[in-house]
């Protein structure tokens, strides 16, 4: 391997860094060291061209299931920040690294904080077998549309409302071992994960429902809900934290999530992925926050249509409950829906993407009922094009959502957003 720096052999003592890697490396392998090389660190940041209309955004408290507020029935236009991310990927040894990813989110509620840091473990692969391991805050291995380290969407703006989620409610404290193996002509992967601190996961999911849109959820940081109803304000907190263990995490209930990956000898990937965070529906903090019993399942597929042209497919249903059971119900249980298929096809140097999904939730529990359902679809038309380390992006939105709960703002249950954005990423 060519590289800058140090290098450094692994015998008797094993420095506290190496741990990990000590669990397969040989004592006599040579480590590759870097720290802070140009090959280690990247910037890159976005800006934006926001035109949309329609109701409040959620971020700022509203029902609108975008990352930006619209105008009512007027489109509002106005520049924005989209995402700035510093990638720091030090490499300890030849199989050790880290991934630590700092992001400051721009547009209403600017934060910074903390997306990602984990180890990464990735000894030398036998002929046929090899073994990767990864340790910390991270992404759970769901989302078909993001790729890279600070986890940005790759052939459009706004991810699909599942991957949304994804990055909002569902980024645990994990500890990560996959298995890859090539029997034939086929290539198998499976990963399994004990994890904490994702013990509210389903509380946006439930209060506000779905949406679209690429801002996640930074380490520490909360998410507001939009206005609930007073008995349910009574016992739930009007915000949530995300990344939060109320029950005592691995020491007491780990929850686990499961994938496996199966590509045959054609060229198409499928996907299943199982995920449980195991949390107490009782348990409740101080600050009125709780234990979200949150389980669901996903399948997905990546299929090369020939020319270039790739479809994408995810389909996700779940359940969540909360509160304490009264004649059988928890005070909240909320069953999940979500699909999307997505065509990708390049025209010259230019790349298009198209998308439509579907949504729902239906709520059966003893206090919140079936006027916090959701119904909803979503289209969406993107184009890219890049210019070496600058990449530009145009792309249009439309969702249609219904959410009877609307009404306790003055609005209708039924309401129509359009977003047009035009967007400049680049990496440095």
């Amino acid at each position: 391997m060519a590289g800058v720096g140090k290098r450094l052999r692994i015998d008797g003592a094993i420095p506290l860094g190496c741990a990990l890697a000590a669990l397969c490396a040989s004592p006599a392998a040579a480590s590759e060291f870097r720290l802070f090389t140009p090959d280690t660190l990247e910037l890159n940041g976005d800006v934006r061209l926001v035109a949309v209309d329609g109701e409040r955004s959620w971020v700022d408290g509203g029902f609108g299931k975008l990352r930006s507020s619209g105008g009512g029935e007027d489109f509002r236009v106005r520049p924005q920040l989209g995402n700035v991310n510093l990638i720091w990927q030090p490499q300890f040894t030849w199989s050790l690294s880290a991934v630590i990813v700092g992001s400051l989110q721009g547009g209403k509620r600017t934060e910074a904080g903390l997306s990602q840091t984990y180890l990464s473990f990735k000894p030398m692969r036998g002929s046929k077998i090899a073994f990767s391991a990864r340790a910390g805050l991270m992404f759970p291995p769901v989302s078909l549309e993001h790729e890279g380290a600070d986890w940005h969407v790759k052939d459009s703006i706004t991810p699909s409302a599942i991957n949304s989620w994804i990055g909002e409610e569902v980024r645990p404290v994990a500890l990560e071992g996959t298995l890859a193996a090539t029997l034939g002509q086929h290539k198998l992967r499976a990963t399994a994960a004990l994890f904490a601190a994702n013990d509210t996961s389903g509380t946006l999911l439930t209060f506000r429902g779905w949406a679209l849109h690429d801002r996640t959820t930074l380490a520490f940081r909360r998410q507001p809900l939009p206005p609930l109803d007073p008995e349910v304000a009574g016992y739930q907190a009007e915000f949530t934290h995300p990344l939060l263990d109320i029950h005592g995490g691995f020491a007491h209930r780990p929850g686990y999530y499961l994938k496996l990956s199966w590509q045959p000898p054609i060229p198409v990937r499928f996907e299943l992925f199982r995920y449980d965070n195991r949390a107490t529906p009782e348990d409740v903090n101080a600050d009125l926050e709780w234990g979200w019993r949150t389980q669901f399942n996903h399948i997905g597929v990546v299929a090369d249509l020939g020319s270039g042209t790739e479809l994408k497919a995810q389909a996700i249903a779940g359940r969540t409950r909360m509160g304490f059971a009264d004649a059988g119900r928890r005070w909240v249980d909320n069953r999940f829906r979500s699909a999307f298929a997505m065509l990708v096809h390049p025209f010259g140097r230019v790349g298009v993407a198209a998308r439509a999904e579907a949504f729902d939730t239906r709520n059966r529990g003893s206090d919140v009922g079936s006027e916090y359902d959701e119904t909803g679809w979503s289209a969406m038309l993107a184009a890219r094009r890049e210019w070496g380390r600058v990449s530009g992006l145009v792309e249009l939105v439309h969702v249609s959502s219904r959410r009877e709960t609307r009404i306790d703002v003055g609005l209708k249950p039924r309401q129509r957003q359009t977003q047009l954005q035009a967007e400049a990423r680049m990496r440095w």
